[in-house]
């Protein structure tokens, strides 16, 4: 959904922007740009107008004992957290095809989203490392794509890229090993049932994300340049 909006916003400026290089030296240089910046401005203004409208989905509350993290929607950082015996558990989500390239467009079908990336960040009290799983989530299924050990995060990011060795490729691990780690986090909760949550929650950060973007751009090209002054 969040494409189809931008593309068209895109293609509805390029038309207009022909449109006025077609009509050659009779427009000034000035009046060209004035046009330019109109034209940018009613697409943004639509296309803003248009978003605004989309019903939001139904409100979902994350399975207990999950509790929403306060400002996830404003920042990078984690959206849910837990705790397990003396074990902080964070979750961070985003959208599996933002990660994987050249996967389909499953997730613009009907403006859905289907699948969803994890970074499930696992730390105790005074170790300076956390266990990290990276995760593909879906309505019915979860599955590891990684396990490694990092240094602890802080709020400032999604991912910390470690230097170390991260471990091996988790479909090179044996069967048993797989299972022992599948089960190892569903003892904690993380699962499937995480879906419905983080899929409503990342379809609302998106939407605003794609409002404040419409609304940003739009106040940088309608303000008005101060005249330079002589020194």
């Amino acid at each position: 959904m969040w494409r189809r909006v931008a593309t068209e916003c895109a293609v509805m400026a390029r038309h207009s922007w022909r449109m006025i290089l077609s009509r050659g030296a009779k427009t000034s240089s000035n009046n060209v740009a004035a046009a330019v910046d109109s034209i940018l401005l009613r697409a943004l203004k639509d296309h803003y107008l248009e978003v605004s409208k989309m019903n939001p989905p139904p409100k979902v509350s994350p399975p207990t004992p999950f509790t929403i993290i306060k400002g996830a929607l404003d920042s990078h950082g984690p959206v849910l957290k837990r705790t397990y015996g003396k074990e902080e558990i964070s979750i961070y989500v985003m959208r599996l095809a933002n990660v994987i390239g050249g996967g389909d467009d499953d997730d613009d079908d009907g403006g859905g989203i289907n699948q969803l990336f994890l970074h499930v960040d696992i730390s105790k009290p005074g170790q300076d490392e956390s266990l990290h799983f990276l995760c593909g989530l879906y309505p019915d299924a979860l599955g590891i794509h990684s396990v490694s050990m990092r240094q602890k995060l802080e709020t400032s990011g999604f991912l910390i890229v470690s230097s170390k060795y991260n471990g091996p490729d988790f479909e090179n691990l044996d069967e048993r090993m797989r299972d022992a780690l599948y089960r190892y986090i569903e003892e904690r909760a993380i699962n499937e049932s995480l879906f419905p949550f983080l899929q409503a929650w990342l379809y609302v950060k998106e939407h605003r994300n794609l409002m404040h973007w419409f609304k940003s751009v739009g106040l940088y090209i309608s303000e008005k340049e101060e005249p330079v002054k002589n020194a």
